[in-house]
């Protein structure tokens, strides 16, 4: 069964919009800025977090409490 021209370039139309907004929606989810702020968001949160926070701040007390001693002595 032969088809219409015109329906096989508007199905050739079709498939070129299709495939350019996969490859739009692609190129979004593969920018690598967005890598960065989802990997700073992630860290960010972890921060936010008591318990390593606290400990974080734990450890640069020691480390500076350690470093004047060195220092002074």
């Amino acid at each position: 069964m032969a088809r219409d021209p015109d329906t096989i370039q508007r199905e050739i139309e079709q498939a070129r919009d299709a495939l350019a907004a996969t490859l739009d929606e692609l190129g979004t989810r593969a920018n690598p800025q967005r890598f960065v702020e989802s990997g700073k968001a992630s860290v960010r949160a972890k921060l936010d977090e008591p318990k390593i926070r606290y400990s974080l701040i734990a450890v640069a007390v020691i480390l500076g409490f350690a470093l004047l001693r060195k220092l002074f002595r």
